[in-house]
């Protein structure tokens, strides 16, 4: 976590200068009071500066802020504060708080969501949900109290998020007591509202993300005005083109999209999503072709212009916001270093005559290695540091080389194999130069393909077939002999590279897993069904059908034939370009939670309850059913009744709809209908938010990451990567 903004009170430090900088005790003071002047005067604790050090570090190496105490109590709080623990359990309230809107009132607690046939949910009794949640507000409460100590009053007076932190948790134990009094039958719940707020304050990667769309705000209003101003000027156009005419068999068009002004400009809105299209245009089309002109300039200008021009924008943007925050990081980690340097030469400063007598800053090795060995780091990170550090010869360390020891924190290692086992027998040595070469990986890959394509060819020979009729025996026998091949593979694989070897490859974990699991499903067949023979019972049951059994089987050798992947190149770099996207998505992953909270909550406000299904639908016959009018292509003739903002869950599922376009207008239009007009502005707002700014956010995230993957992947080979240590990676720092 960091608090914002990102450099309060340090933006104008000085690694060169420390005239400025404030003297005080040495065992409150701030950053600001480390100097050169009063390290001379006051010596010190050499242990609480050595305790300085490695919190400082630790800032440094978590992009931290350095503004805050450095007394011994605080430095020992602050570190138990950032403890994995804590923040473990922190994070873990934050989910449970927020978990808690499936179990409130209207509880999701049943098996569907559909009205017409969803039995009444579970109810929690009054004080279970509540009791939970004073829990949760009581340990944000002591969050707050704990990092407002440690940063101080003038920072926390500068610091909005905190400000509101404390806001949002009285807020909410306000409206907690207030539920307890009315004993638990208040609808309307104000905290639910709130309750995102913590997961935003707790991530600074999502402070930065939104301070990236706050900077994007007028670029998007301006493209977001022009598609306004498109889709009225279209409206006016369209209304004038399909007004009401004295013949009823052409007023189609005018009937169903155009009656009136919000009718039309709800028309084209979904239109731009081409949710609509072509249905939108057949009325008038039908009648005369020159009609789809309009709809095709319409959709021309505002779908593949307006749109992508708005994606680029936000991808400009975002290119932006990466390189700031990089520099922001940079900034942030070389002030800790320099912190961490400064209280360093002042607990050696005067041990040395030479030292003093040339007046440079510099620090004891020992004094280094003792810091390097109490701060918190992976083990490659501080092994390497510290073979640097001990490569030094004359004992001391100066700025210059006391920074460029930190950049290794800048560099991912890649993992070096173990060694090959070394046999004396002849044959296990021919054996493990065969399987080590990688045609081998090659034949596997084939096998593999041959043995999907077995199982692609039997399910569409059985395609037309029921359980009772098929007849799994020849799958059953092919399956045994893929299965066997895979176990060999596996097992000379292992005699070639060693169990630590053969664990060292990725690729060879998957495949491993995967030929495990095989083996015990086909013993577990065995042992249920006995050897196979051609009257096998499909439908015959054990602990599972053997058609459940097998279909089993048969979808883990399907997945396993993802292994593949790693020897074809562009399917290579797709792939880590997607595991590299799951890794640097926290932050954007965040603020969907906290949209689609928002939006799901308000939806269960405005909307719970809107819609109701007739009142006999749920036993009443389906012949009794069919007879039911209703409009083509309306919320009730697709049976969406389902997709409704009864519970959290419905609402979650709804939404989510609504954000892939698709038929999003019947939504809308049902919740005109069963509400007000007004409905529309909740539905367009969503779209806004999710659709169009969320999915371009998403875009961007793609373009950037895969542009990365792929200018490394042209610029440099695969064996000049492995022919080095380490590999840098910036996106590393947003992980």
């Amino acid at each position: 976590m960091e608090s914002e903004p990102l450099l309060t009170g340090s933006m104008n430090y000085d690694p060169d200068n420390n005239d400025h900088l404030e003297k005080g005790s040495p065992k409150t003071r701030r950053l600001s009071s480390v100097a050169a002047d009063y390290c001379c005067v006051e010596g010190g604790d050499e242990d609480l500066y050595l305790q300085q050090a490695v919190v400082f570090i630790e800032d440094a190496i978590q992009y931290r802020s350095i503004n805050h105490r450095v007394d011994a109590n605080s430095l020992r709080l602050y570190r138990w504060y950032y403890s994995r623990i804590w923040q473990l359990g922190l994070g873990l309230t934050i989910a449970v708080v927020l978990m808690l809107a499936f179990i409130e009132r209207p509880s999701s607690f049943s098996y569907t969501s559909d009205p017409r046939f969803r039995p009444p949910p579970w109810e929690p009794p009054c004080g279970l949900t509540e009791g939970i949640e004073i829990v949760c507000l009581v340990i944000f409460a002591i969050d707050f109290a704990t990092k407002s100590y440690l940063i101080g009053w003038e920072e926390f007076r500068k610091c909005k998020w905190l400000i509101v932190y404390i806001l949002a948790v009285s807020a909410s134990v306000i409206d907690w007591a207030l539920t307890l009094s009315m004993y638990c039958d208040q609808n309307l719940r104000v905290r639910r509202l709130i309750r995102p707020f913590f997961l935003l304050q707790n991530s600074s990667l999502m402070k930065k993300t939104l301070k990236c769309i706050k900077r994007t705000l007028p670029e998007i209003a301006s493209v977001i005005l022009l598609l306004a101003l498109h889709l009225c000027l279209f409206t006016m156009i369209g209304m004038l083109l399909f007004a009401k005419g004295e013949n009823p068999k052409q007023n189609g068009e005018w009937e169903a999209y155009f009656r009136d002004l919000p009718t039309s400009f709800s028309s084209l809105l979904v239109l731009l999503t081409t949710a609509n299209n072509p249905d939108v245009m057949i009325p008038a089309y039908s009648l005369n072709r020159g009609y789809s002109i309009f709809f095709i300039l319409f959709s021309g200008f505002g779908t593949y212009f307006l749109m992508n021009l708005l994606t680029a924008i936000v991808y400009n943007q975002f290119r932006g916001y990466l390189l700031m925050s990089v520099q922001a990081s940079i900034l942030r980690r070389r002030l800790g270093v320099r912190a961490a340097f400064e209280v360093m030469s002042c607990q050696g400063w005067g041990q040395d005559a030479t030292h003093s007598e040339e007046n440079v800053e510099r620090v004891r090795v020992d004094a280094s290695l003792q810091v390097m060995a109490r701060v918190q780091m992976k083990s490659y990170y501080r092994q390497a540091i510290i073979k640097r550090v001990q490569q030094l010869s004359d004992g001391f360390i100066q700025w210059e080389a006391f920074r460029r020891l930190f950049d290794e924190l800048d560099k991912d290692r890649i993992k070096e194999h173990p060694p090959k086992p070394e046999y004396n027998s002849s044959l296990l040595q021919g054996l493990q130069l065969l399987f080590c070469h990688y045609y081998v990986t090659v034949v596997g890959n084939a096998v593999a393909l041959a043995n999907v394509m077995c199982i692609c060819t039997i399910l569409v020979l059985d395609s037309e077939k029921s359980i009772a009729e098929r007849d799994d025996y020849y799958m059953e026998v092919i399956n045994c002999f893929f299965i066997l091949y895979y176990l060999m593979e596996m097992s000379l694989k292992i005699l070639a590279f060693g169990w630590r070897g053969y664990l060292s490859y990725r690729n060879n974990i998957f495949d491993g897993l995967l030929t495990v699991c095989l083996l015990v499903l086909q013993i577990t067949i065995f042992a249920t069904y006995r050897l196979p023979f051609p009257k096998w019972n499909p439908a015959s049951r054990g602990l599972m059908s053997l058609w459940e059994m097998v279909r089993l089987v048969n979808m883990l050798i399907v997945v396993r034939f993802l292994r593949i992947i790693p020897d074809i190149k562009l399917m290579a770099l797709i792939a880590s370009t997607l595991v590299d996207l799951v890794k640097n998505l926290r932050a954007f992953a965040g603020i969907l939670v906290v949209v689609f909270y928002v939006f799901a909550v308000l939806g269960i406000w405005l909307f719970q309850g809107a819609i109701t299904a007739p009142g006999q639908m749920s036993v009443m016959s389906n012949s009794s059913m069919k007879n039911i009018t209703v409009e083509c292509g309306s919320y009730e003739q697709l049976g969406y009744w389902p997709n409704n903002f009864d519970d959290f869950a419905s609402s979650l599922v709804l939404l989510y709809n609504v954000m892939v376009v698709n038929n999003w207008q019947v939504f809308m239009d049902a919740y005109t209908r069963y509400t007000t007009q007004w409905s529309k502005v909740y539905f367009v707002s969503w779209w806004l938010t999710s659709s169009v700014m969320w999915v371009n956010l998403f875009v961007a995230l793609i373009l950037e990451n895969f542009i990365y993957k792929w200018d490394r992947s042209v610029m440099c080979s695969v064996a000049d990567v492995e022919r080095t240590g380490y590999e840098t990676t910036v996106q590393l720092m947003f992980r």
